[in-house]
């Protein structure tokens, strides 16, 4: 098992966790824990487009910064970004099993 996978595998392990879904710059899902393609495809074309703008309304506050985490959260679902120069990872968790 690659390293990866394996810190797939430790993350999906966490109490709350429904999916883990790593994408590329371009939008393209690498790796994900999720079952249904669908959803995947659905988290991968939008959650790195609101982390882009994100990462650019910290830049305009402070061009010396940039964005590492995002956290957002709904009644039902709480989704963590992590946005790197080449990918970003996407964990989705229900709130109310993690507390």
């Amino acid at each position: 098992m690659s390293d990866i996978e394996s810190t797939l595998t430790r993350i999906q392990g966490h109490k709350g966790v429904i999916g883990v879904i790593i994408v590329n710059n371009q939008g393209v899902p690498l790796r994900s824990t999720f079952e249904h393609d669908a959803m995947t495809k659905q988290y991968a074309d939008l959650i790195p487009s609101l982390a882009d703008l994100a990462r650019n309304l910290v830049r305009d506050l402070d061009p010396q910064n940039d964005l590492e985490f995002l956290r957002i959260r709904s009644h039902k679902h709480e989704i963590m970004v992590a946005a790197k120069d080449d990918f970003v990872l996407l964990v989705i968790q229900d709130p109310s099993a993690s507390a």
